[in-house]
């Protein structure tokens, strides 16, 4: 299995995520990719996106034209 080694970890953060690890019966590894899984899982890949579903159709006309008077 790969292993992670954080380097330079701040002492706040060390005494949070044992703290955290302590309350949740975990072991501060367990806590860790606990932690991790939860922040990474939020995060949408590359690639994914939400189509734009507006009150109106995102024409190349409607652009070109929003582009000639200044909006960027």
């Amino acid at each position: 299995m790969p292993a992670l080694v954080i380097k330079d970890l701040p002492a706040v953060l060390h005494r949070r995520l044992k703290d955290d690890a302590i309350q949740h019966h975990r072991s501060m590894t367990q806590q860790a990719i606990v932690i991790l899984e939860q922040a990474l899982h939020r995060v949408r890949p590359i690639g994914e996106f939400t189509p734009y579903r507006g009150a109106f159709p995102l024409t190349n006309d409607f652009i070109n034209k929003a582009k000639n008077e200044g909006r960027r």
